[in-house]
């Protein structure tokens, strides 16, 4: 099978410019077929703010009210979306920007939780996913842009968080290429000390992760990046990365964190 890199961007790799403009000539580049995620919750808690609409986490994952919804949408679906696609036909990508509703390519269900009421977050079934959709847009020499804003089917948007959207969409075409996956993102991997670089642990299987939650060194929004990424490896994905895009875009094996099962 032809080989398909799913790269998730996020951090502050969207909210800088010229890290931005960096990851996405890196990102052009790449000669095999590719498929783009991205985040921006910063931006859109730097606007929901502004509209006094106060962000709640959890566990890195944001409550979504009504309110709240519009302004993601507006955010995700919009502005970054649609600058990245900007961007990229300017480095001549042929960029197609989408969201989950877009070809049905992404439905999920609205996120039930007897213990916590998160809103309209949405949740998805890879094996729902259209991945033959985004096939089509791959073999027309189209790279998709993926917003996380998915939809239940029944006129409901839904916020969808980007790492999932990621790995989901990894599991999905797996089944149709040999898929890499990386987690792109401001740091040269998962550090075992937030304030120190170089401290990049350069594998973590199933048994450290559980242990570096217990021991607070992972936290906040990591723990659903490597859920996920635990997640796409089950499902058959052939490698996971996560580090700074300078370093994996540019295939140096041996930078960043892999994950693995064992």
């Amino acid at each position: 099978m032809e080989t398909l890199t799913i790269i998730k961007v996020g951090g502050n790799v969207i909210d800088n410019e010229r890290e931005l403009s960096t990851f996405l000539h890196l990102f052009s580049a790449l000669k095999t077929p590719k498929l783009l995620v991205h985040g921006g919750g910063k931006i859109a808690t730097e606007l929901s703010k502004k509209l006094g609409i106060h962000p709640v986490l959890v566990e890195g994952r944001r409550m979504t009210d009504a309110e709240t919804l519009k302004v993601v949408t507006m955010v995700y679906a919009g502005l970054i979306n649609k600058s990245i696609v900007a961007q990229l036909q300017a480095l001549h990508t042929n960029a197609i920007g989408i969201c989950g509703a877009d070809g049905n390519c992404i439905p999920a269900t609205k996120r039930e939780n007897k213990g916590i009421d998160y809103g309209f977050a949405g949740d998805i079934e890879y094996n729902k996913i259209n991945a033959l959709f985004l096939q089509q847009l791959l073999n027309n020499q189209y790279t998709p842009v993926v917003a996380p804003i998915t939809h239940d089917g029944k006129g409901q948007l839904l916020n969808t968080n980007a790492d999932t959207i990621a790995s989901s969409l990894a599991k999905a075409l797996s089944k149709l290429y040999k898929i890499q996956l990386l987690y792109c993102f401001e740091k040269p991997g998962v550090l075992s000390n937030a304030n120190d670089e170089n401290s990049v642990i350069q594998k973590i299987n199933k048994k450290l992760f559980e242990q570096l939650k217990q021991e607070g060194v992972i936290s906040g929004g990591m723990i659903p990046k490597l859920d996920n990424a635990f997640d796409a490896l089950n499902a058959g994905v052939e490698s996971v990365l996560i580090g700074e895009a300078k370093q994996l875009l540019q295939t140096n094996t041996h930078a960043g964190t892999k994950i693995t099962l064992s």
